[in-house]
């Protein structure tokens, strides 16, 4: 059975009380629960100045560790804050949603200086995921990790890509796909650090690319790459510089 399917038992038993405690907030105690939906409750969706003010002030309490000088927007949906962790300087637009959940896992790690953009899902299913320093995710991404997922600093990803470590289903399986766990994994991802991903690229389950490569706009990598290279097309290959 995988941590993912067991989380998903574990989370599916008690009353409507304990599957929300468990899917929000895992193994946190009840006086962080009660807390953190007061902050929310009050301060989630305050706008302008004085939400972004009260939000720098209070919200870094409810995270693993927090840097200095983070700014929150509003709407923010957390989850298993206790396993993320902020670097400073660090910008999360307004309606993003961040979420640890696993059993076993590290977490997600959220390094200096990095950029998430409004609407950007960046969340874990049992998996590790690591934004390093300066980071730069536009509006409308996902980023997803049942696995272990990892974005070198510098790099930049344009607006509604989508990042999967994890994910696979077995196709020779008798089990319907809708009964599968879907977080079987092929290997880790790793984007190198100082790349540029274009708008709507996807690059799925352990293709990881090298450092300081370019993803044109629309592409599909579905296998690994080294560094410096220049990719685009469905699915992804090398083009060349004049392309």
């Amino acid at each position: 059975m995988s941590t993912e399917t067991g989380y998903k038992i574990k989370a599916d038993q008690g009353g409507a009380f304990s599957k929300y405690r468990s899917l929000i907030y895992g193994d946190q105690s009840l006086g962080k629960m009660i807390r953190a939906e007061l902050l929310t409750f009050l301060l989630g969706s305050m706008p302008g100045a004085p939400g972004l003010f009260l939000r720098m002030k209070v919200y870094p309490g409810l995270f693993a560790s927090c840097g200095k000088k983070v700014v929150f927007g509003k709407n923010l949906t957390l989850r298993h804050a206790h396993k993320i962790s902020l670097g400073d300087h660090v910008v999360i637009d307004d309606h993003v949603v961040i979420d640890a959940k696993g059993e076993d896992n590290k977490g997600i790690v959220i390094g200096n200086g990095v950029y998430i953009g409004r609407n950007t899902i960046v969340y874990c299913k049992g998996g590790d995921l690591e934004l390093e320093d300066r980071v730069n995710l536009s509006s409308n991404c996902q980023v997803f990790s049942s696995n272990e997922l990892r974005i070198g600093a510098g790099t930049m990803v344009g607006a509604f890509s989508y990042l999967l470590s994890g994910g696979e289903y077995d196709r020779t399986s008798s089990v319907p796909y809708a009964d599968q766990s879907g977080m079987e994994t092929k290997g880790p991802l790793v984007l190198g650090a100082n790349c540029w991903l274009g708008a709507r690229v996807t690059v799925l389950d352990a293709a990881s690319v090298g450092e300081n490569s370019v993803l044109a706009a629309g592409a599909v990598v579905t296998r690994p790459f080294p560094e410096n290279s220049l990719l685009g097309g469905v699915p992804a290959k090398s083009l060349k510089p004049d392309t």
